[in-house]
């Protein structure tokens, strides 16, 4: 009897830490961003009240803000921020355990220092429990979770250095890193990259590697620009595959724990604009790729963008749940690109649950540009952002003035030479919806299970671009200049005026998806727009943060430039609380459990780190 009993709490306390923590940056394998607690619900939101905060200092002249998702682990908290640092904190009164700050190598290399997340792993007999995170200027470092000291085991003390030769390609002093967290599974850690856009064709690779956590060895690499006798190497004419940069995962995996199966969401290869110089489909660029987590191995691949011109990443974190279709369950995962186009897969096999039709897209005049005929676009959800313009039908009509301003500054350009989805670059510029920030972008969506909503935040974003052809290219290494590009001195131009998008709006949306139709749900403007006339709803741009779901059936969200965090009725979208915060939220909330059975929500909120809970 005894034993039983013992073998029954054994197999309680497991989904106890689940459900009060939060180990990993999207809470489970899967993506969900789903908490199960409760204690929190539609009745009572409205009271949510601050309860602690952290500073996160802004380091070594350090100006970004951090994104960090953090980590609740047993009775831990754990947050990252630039530059290279870390805090163990405690969850319930914000009071510090340790501090870690990791070495800077080189300052002039860093272009990011958001750390967008943490990796927690439990360890083993031989190693205790860690938290491992990589940093911009190309190290993952392994640091005890009880006492912020670096693992002696894994690595050169702690660090293991990514930036090997078979993956800088010859060019040593161009930027390589990490942005967003790795990804930990069994005694595996795995890392993407960071590669700089338009820096030239040639550069660092972009390939996605596996290291063993108890050493900090090697264990695969995968090529995510195909060598010879390697699946999708036709895709790639000619020599262009050769020391090509970029096709590299920035944002985050996910896992199916109980296949073992690794989904890699790759982004677009350099440059990001032009491609004469790589013809072809150029796989597996802005393609969602599925791998056997202990090997490497290709299981299946789907390309949402071919041959990209447009920089249209797969930045959303993949998201794994089950589809319920004519009765059957089906095993699924959403993969979406920055032009906003959820496509919902077969998460075994691949296979489009809803459909895909490769249609017609508008073909450029780019002197040796290749160009793709057609496009992937899902059947069903249809674009959850603009990819469209019609001058003069869709300018704004907000006010008067604004509408005439904006029929004035695009009546210059030929309506702005929007041709539809995918308008391709040329000389005489056009205007491309969404630009490559998104539509959306790396903080992704997030899952509630009972009502069966895939739930995430775009913005209608749009720019004026053109290109032409480089006489020198003085930014780009000697052996990989630029073909095409930018004119120097001509940035990318907004299709504004004083702020306010040119087309009409929703400027910014919160979209809800039913999973189990691939229709939509429901959709609001999201977010709100300085000096909009009172009563229009025309949302606002809100990237670089999403949403968390809770089983109190609630969706929190900060993001929107605004700087107003809030939450909904995940079944509705009606909005039933917020609270400004003093510095923009660009970052994912989380949820957990205190030992005073207290629920807190918590976010990184520029340079603090805020918590709330109902009094």
């Amino acid at each position: 009897m005894r034993t039983s009993l013992l073998l029954a709490v054994s197999l309680v306390l497991p989904a106890l830490y689940a459900q009060n923590d939060w180990p990993t940056y999207a809470h489970d394998p899967g993506g969900h961003r789903y908490s199960p607690l409760k204690q929190i619900t539609a009745a009572n939101v409205a009271k949510l009240a601050p309860a602690w905060s952290y500073q996160m200092m802004k380091n070594e002249g350090q100006t970004r803000l951090s994104q960090s998702i953090p980590l609740m682990v047993n009775g831990v908290l754990y947050v990252g921020y630039p530059i290279n640092r870390v805090a163990a904190l405690e969850p319930e009164t914000g009071k510090v355990l340790w501090e870690f700050a990791g070495k800077l190598i080189d300052p002039t290399r860093i272009t990011l220092g958001s750390m967008r997340g943490l990796a927690y792993w439990p360890g083993d007999k031989q190693t205790p429990p860690q938290i491992v995170f990589g940093t911009p200027d190309g190290e993952l470092y392994s640091i005890n979770a009880k006492t912020g000291k670096p693992n002696p085991g894994f690595g050169n003390e702690g660090v293991v250095n990514l930036r090997t030769p078979e993956i800088m390609n010859g060019f040593p002093n161009i930027h390589y890193g990490l942005n967003s967290a790795p990804f930990v599974y069994k005694n595996l850690v795995f890392t993407g990259a960071h590669n700089i856009d338009n820096t030239g064709p040639k550069g660092p690779a972009g390939d996605v590697r596996a290291w063993d956590l108890r050493t900090g060895k090697l264990v695969w690499t995968f090529h995510t620009v195909p060598r010879p006798g390697e699946m999708g190497h036709e895709t790639w004419l000619g020599d262009s595959w050769k020391r090509m940069s970029g096709a590299n995962v920035w944002t985050f995996f996910s896992v199916d724990a109980e296949r073992g199966i690794l989904y890699m969401p790759l982004g677009s290869v350099n440059n990001d604009y032009y491609g004469g110089d790589r013809p072809g489909p150029n796989l597996f660029s802005s393609s969602i790729v599925a791998v056997d987590a202990e090997t490497g191995k290709l299981k299946w691949y789907f390309q949402a963008t071919h041959h990209d011109l447009w920089d249209y990443d797969m930045p959303v974190p993949p998201m794994l749940f089950d589809v319920v279709k004519d009765g059957k369950k089906i095993p699924a995962v959403g993969a979406m690109n920055k032009a906003s186009l959820l496509f919902i897969l077969n998460r075994v096999s691949g296979e489009p649950i809803y459909g895909v039709e490769e249609r017609p897209v508008p073909q450029g005049n780019v002197p040796g540009e290749w160009y793709s005929p057609t496009q992937p676009f899902p059947v069903k959800p249809p674009p959850l952002a603009r990819m469209s313009f019609k001058y003069p039908d869709d300018i704004a009509k907000v006010t008067p003035e604004h509408e005439k301003a904006c029929l004035e500054l695009l009546g210059k350009v030929d309506g702005g030479r929007n041709r539809g989805p995918y308008t391709p670059l040329s000389e005489a510029g056009a205007l491309v919806l969404p630009n490559n920030f998104g539509g959306a972008t790396w903080s992704g969506g997030a899952f509630d299970p009972t009502l069966g909503y895939y739930i995430i935040n775009t913005t209608d974003t749009g720019w004026w671009l053109n290109t032409t052809r480089l006489d020198s290219d003085p930014g780009a290494p000697p052996d990989s200049p630029r073909l095409f590009g930018r004119p120097p001195g001509v940035p990318r131009q907004a299709v504004a005026v004083n702020g306010w998008p040119c087309w009409q709006p929703p400027w910014g949306r919160l979209t809800a998806i039913n999973v189990n139709t691939g229709d939509i749900a429901w959709q609001i403007p999201f977010g709100t727009m300085e000096g909009v006339p009172a009563g229009i709803k025309t949302g606002a741009s809100n990237l670089g943060g999403g949403p968390m779901t809770t089983a109190g059936g609630l969706t929190f969200i900060a993001a929107a430039l605004d700087g107003m965090f809030r939450a909904f009725d995940s079944k509705t979208g009606q909005e039933l609380w917020s609270v400004k915060t003093k510095e923009v939220a660009h970052a994912n909330p989380i949820s957990y459990m205190g030992k005073d059975g207290k629920q807190y929500i918590a976010i990184a909120a520029g340079s603090a780190f805020v918590t709330y809970k109902l009094p």
